[in-house]
């Protein structure tokens, strides 16, 4: 269930749910024959998170409009966007994500398909939110399911992750590369359409903050439209995030919980500089939890920034 609320400030979300509740994405352009427009749906957006709490986020922000801000992000940390559970108790807003995500499974993925392993599609599912922001290959997938007594080949691990992404709950990252068949070749990486579910649905206890935050990101990111990829610098560091930007210029965007240690630091801009220097972006950006800082040399310039800033800066970004 929705809040009216919810459509009262995006009425025109409303008719593109149902819509999607009766096709998914690659089935509207052949039901419609073309003769259609079709909007993403996303949870909410920490702005429209805000605007659903009656908080006010435009900058410049004053010292108290500032704590209020970072106060409601605690609350979007821990509730994540789905409407429905805004302002519940933690236990419902618990049972809530768990029966969402149950439904994914069984209904837009193994009934929609009449798939015959509905097991493997369960285990799968519950992997993906076990292990948000990691990587992956296809044939350690497959390995993993035959581990668990699942006989389902490869082919159908792919189209499983498929179905995943058309169902709007897990989405593949891919290396960046001009080469679209060394872009597939190389590992993938896992994310979820909100963060705060993998906490409900997680079978283990999801204690790793980074990978969460990192899963912020990637929502925040994949909702412009646009299509993250994660960059691997010629040293062979990793950047969790470049947009290749619809005016040329890259976008890139380091996920970092703390900066405090100097090895880690010293680790993350590494990374993030060298790939600023490879692929000719002026600005890199680091997220992090809660710290703010500017860094420049001759590689250019680094914004270390809040997750909540991020968010709200994120029209500035020019993605």
């Amino acid at each position: 269930m929705v809040h009216d609320a919810y459509y009262s400030l995006y009425p025109w979300k409303k008719g593109a749910e149902r819509v999607h509740a009766r096709l998914l994405s690659r089935e509207i352009a052949t039901q419609i024959r073309g003769r259609a427009l079709s909007w993403e749906v996303f949870p909410f957006s920490f702005r429209e998170y805000l605007d659903f709490r009656g908080i006010s986020a435009e900058f410049p922000m004053s010292t108290k409009g500032k704590m209020e801000v970072r106060n409601a992000f605690d609350g979007f940390w821990e509730t994540g966007g789905f409407p429905e559970v805004v302002g519940v108790e933690p236990s419902l807003r618990i049972k809530i994500h768990q029966e969402s995500f149950k439904a994914m499974l069984m209904r837009d993925v193994v009934d929609r398909w009449d798939f015959s392993h509905p097991r493997a599609v369960e285990d799968l599912g519950h992997w993906a939110a076990d292990n948000a922001a990691t990587f992956y290959t296809v044939n350690s997938l497959t390995g993993l399911l035959k581990s668990l007594g699942h006989k389902v080949p490869k082919s159908s691990v792919s189209e499983i992750l498929e179905w995943f992404e058309d169902a709007y709950f897990f989405y593949t990252v891919r290396l960046y590369d001009p080469s679209f068949s060394r872009s597939n070749a190389n590992p993938k990486k896992i994310y979820s359409v909100d963060h705060a579910l993998l906490k409900s649905v997680s079978f283990g206890i999801l204690g790793n903050g980074g990978h969460l935050l990192e899963n912020l990101v990637f929502t925040a990111l994949r909702r412009t439209g646009e299509t993250p990829f994660y960059y691997r610098t010629r040293n062979n560091r990793e950047v969790d995030f470049i947009l290749p930007g619809k005016g040329g210029t890259p976008l890139l965007v380091q996920v970092c919980e703390s900066m405090t240690s100097a090895v880690t630091r010293g680790r993350e801009l590494t990374a993030l500089t060298e790939a600023m220097k490879e692929t000719g972006a002026g600005t890199g950006i680091v997220v992090t939890r809660d710290e703010e800082a500017e860094i420049e040399d001759e590689k250019g310039r680094v914004r270390v920034l809040p997750a909540w800033r991020f968010l709200l800066e994120m029209d500035q970004y020019g993605i």
